[in-house]
């Protein structure tokens, strides 16, 4: 009996590009000039996805989102953690755009490894979660944003200080106490005058305080008298006493 053999035809199937996220983000529109703009950022991410061959699925953009906020509360952030799967890459022009917490960006590396997502950041040199030491450096340069973070915020406490020594106004709603004088040119800075009658009801919280008044009783004695506080400023109040710092809110 004649036997046939059997030939096979032979498909050569394309894998499928590899699926990339990107993020960008700026925090005022004060950076859409300094070269960390949305569009120096998206077109950036653009070249290197076309370098590498991959399918940009979609960019988020967080803009007048501040750093400090981590990546999985900002409204974009959250929405990229929720798309990406196991074999993407998340892409970012620079670390700083996603992270400013070393324990927020290192959180977010250990998911994505766990996760099988692939994270990379341009201005690091790309790849930064395949290796020990690219897992190195970010921890190292996460660490530095956040030690950064922290020397901005001490640099904002001591100008507040500052205006508060000067009886100047640091932003915000009016302090109990005192009233809104000119602007005195210095951004929204401006002039703070004693109100008599809230200065006296300030001075007799201090003396009620004395005399052993539970701060809610003190609040209530007070809205009795016709200004509508609250406890948290009576303790405020209290306090900037005890320490002796005196001046405005």
């Amino acid at each position: 009996m004649a036997t046939r053999k059997l030939t096979t035809t032979r498909i050569d199937v394309q894998p499928a590009a590899t699926r990339a996220w990107a993020y960008i983000r700026v925090s005022t529109d004060h950076q859409r000039d300094s070269g960390i703009s949305l569009d120096e950022q998206q077109r950036k991410i653009e070249a290197r996805c076309i370098e590498n061959g991959w399918s940009l699925e979609h960019v988020y953009v967080d803009a007048g989102i501040s750093g400090s906020t981590p990546l999985a509360r900002r409204p974009e952030g959250a929405r990229l953690l929720r798309a990406v799967q196991a074999g993407d890459v998340v892409i970012a022009a620079k670390m700083d755009r996603m992270f400013r917490s070393a324990l927020d960006a290192l959180q977010t590396i250990a998911d994505f490894k766990r996760r099988k997502i692939g994270l990379w950041l341009l201005d690091l040199g790309n790849d930064c979660s395949g290796n020990g030491i690219s897992e190195l450096i970010m921890t190292v340069l996460a660490a530095v944003a956040q030690f950064e973070r922290g020397l901005i915020s001490e640099r904002i406490k001591d100008a507040k200080r500052n205006l508060r020594r000067s009886g100047r106004h640091q932003g915000g709603g009016r302090p109990f106490g005192w009233q809104f004088g000119e602007d005195n040119g210095h951004g929204r800075a401006r002039e703070l005058i004693p109100d008599p009658a809230e200065q006296a009801a300030l001075a007799e919280i201090i003396a009620m305080r004395l005399e052993g008044k539970s701060l809610m009783a003190i609040r209530d004695m007070m809205r009795a008298r016709g200004f509508p506080i609250s406890h948290q400023l009576v303790a405020n109040t209290i306090a900037r006493h005890m320490a002796g710092a005196g001046g405005a809110a």
